[in-house]
């Protein structure tokens, strides 16, 4: 009996205990951790903004595998960092980081602690509203410039969809509006969360801001063209110049990075297998340029009489290489009339979309020299791409943009180039004439240019399209894309074409067919031709 007594004091302490000293419940867990993912997040985030040396944006370092509870995580995040000077005001004004913070731990307790403040921290708060003459939190934090939220916008992928269906099925849960000046741009309210949604998941519609969409527009690709998205990568604006084209040309899309190449890829096919072939050129398994004649003339003649030939056929090639290494002279490229050029830049415009403009660095508005240095490089690489694109022998028409909203990169860039462009025949133009933000007056002509305002548009973008007329173009350039375009979006005159080998018509299921009756003579001959 007396070893038992420990064991029923055991229970009777265990009955007696306090309800906050319960287990917790699963929510109260769930939440628990959320904050310690969050405070995770936070503490990466604000040590790389004071170092200028961020880990990443807001929203990679949520959506790291090793946070579990991503959505509550990063709706505390930005929760916090949206009333962070508020929090700082607060903290400063009842004074508890300067108290000693005796009897508690460096790590776990320190919401304990604040708590145990609690008064104290309820009363800085209703000073410093009294002081901002505001009534709530709330009032207080929309006083920032950047507390309106931004509209979500979707682009319609006219390849698998058309717009008044795309609307008919968003319109089931959210209220839609058509875009003004982009087409098949679709207007959502702020928050409204489709990475989910059918359409997207499927390809039907993609997520893209309206700045970033009005680069493919006013590019002005035509169907049947040839066009290099010269830094395509993850393909947005590439698959926006497929849908513009009527599904109808070729486009070749450059990227170093093989990473963003593969994703590349994945939002090429994402976008219709059936509609957009993608082939690698670097390294290349296999190159259409490769390919025998006699083969290359059997896959036209399939294509030509496919029952897929009916709809859309447009050449995506995926090349993972470097845009600055492509020769302009080379033959390959002696068709190409528009060249998109979205080159690397600081990303300054996307704060929004970032989050960075949540960041205290961005509030107190700092500039360092390794800033500076870092825009002054970034110029220099979008000087070098510009005047390349400037090079190819027979472009009409290039678009030159970035997501930034410092001069260096914008419209001293181009300023840099005119003398260059001027000698080959091009000059800018102005893209979206109804557009009211146009470009900084730092030379003549800026007026040409087009920006959009960070705080007004919730994104920072900028636009310069050149045009260049009377270039001369093969006899034969005009003809009909569709019946005369060959599998690499190639167009072609009229020509006699060679004997088709026998031996691949049957390998290929496709022999025998009215469009491969060959005389018994001609039958003979191909029999003894190598493959």
């Amino acid at each position: 009996m007396a070893r038992r007594k420990p064991i029923i004091a055991q229970r009777s302490l265990a009955k007696e205990r306090k309800p906050e000293e319960m287990r917790p419940s699963n929510a109260e867990r769930s939440a628990y951790f959320a904050r310690r993912e969050a405070a995770k997040v936070l503490r990466s985030t604000l040590q790389g903004d004071a170092r200028r040396r961020a880990v990443g944006s807001i929203k990679s370092l949520v959506y790291s595998p090793s946070i579990r509870n991503k959505k509550a995580t990063f709706a505390l995040v930005c929760q916090t960092l949206k009333r962070l000077s508020v929090i700082k005001d607060v903290m400063e004004e009842a004074n508890v980081l300067s108290a000693k913070w005796k009897g508690v731990s460096l790590y776990g307790d320190a919401e304990k602690y604040l708590m145990l403040k609690k008064d104290a921290l309820h009363s800085a708060l209703s000073r410093i509203l009294s002081r901002k003459g505001v009534k709530n939190v709330e009032d207080l934090v929309a006083l920032d410039k950047f507390s309106e939220q931004k509209p979500r916008y979707v682009r319609v992928n006219t390849l698998k969809i058309d717009t008044e269906n795309a609307i008919r099925e968003l319109r089931q849960e959210y209220e839609v509006q058509k875009d003004d000046m982009v087409p098949d741009l679709l207007i959502l309210p702020p928050g409204a969360d489709l990475h989910k949604h059918p359409l997207v998941t499927n390809g039907s519609i993609f997520l893209q801001g309206k700045a970033s969409s009005m680069a493919a527009v006013a590019l002005g690709p035509k169907p049947g063209w040839e066009v290099i998205d010269a830094c395509s990568a993850p393909g947005n604006k590439t698959l926006h110049l497929a849908s513009l084209m009527k599904g109808k040309g070729k486009i070749i899309a450059c990227e170093l990075n093989e990473e963003r190449v593969k994703r590349l890829k994945y939002n090429v096919k994402l976008a219709g297998a059936t509609s957009i072939l993608c082939v690698s050129s670097c390294p290349p398994p296999i190159c259409i340029r490769k390919i025998p004649d006699k083969l290359k003339i059997l896959i036209d003649e399939i294509m030509r009489i496919s029952p897929m030939r009916s709809k859309p056929s447009i050449y995506v090639e995926v090349k993972h290489g470097d845009f600055l290494k492509l020769d302009p002279n080379d033959p390959s490229y002696s068709k190409v009339r528009a060249i998109l050029l979205d080159p690397s830049c600081s990303g300054s415009g996307t704060a929004f979309e970032r989050l960075d403009h949540l960041l205290p660095s961005h509030s107190a508005g700092h500039s360092d020299h390794a800033d500076v240095r870092r825009l002054q490089k970034l110029a220099g690489f979008q000087k070098k791409v510009l005047e390349h694109a400037l090079s190819f022998p027979a472009v009409e028409r290039i678009v030159y943009s970035t997501c930034s909203i410092h001069q260096i990169e914008n419209e001293d860039v181009v300023s840099s180039v005119m003398h260059l462009a001027s000698s080959h025949g091009f000059q800018l133009a102005t893209s979206f004439p109804q557009w009211p933000r146009r470009g900084l007056p730092a030379f003549d002509g800026s007026e040409h240019l087009l920006r959009t305002d960070l705080t007004t548009d919730k994104e920072g973008f900028f636009i310069a399209l050149f045009v260049r007329k009377g270039v001369q173009k093969p006899k034969d350039y005009e003809r009909n894309a569709e019946d005369h375009t060959d599998i690499a979006g190639r167009t072609k005159a009229y020509k006699p074409r060679k004997p088709l080998n026998i031996f691949i018509a049957k390998m290929l299921k496709v022999f025998p067919h009215p469009h491969f009756k060959l005389p018994r003579k001609k039958t003979m001959e191909l029999i003894s031709q190598d493959i």
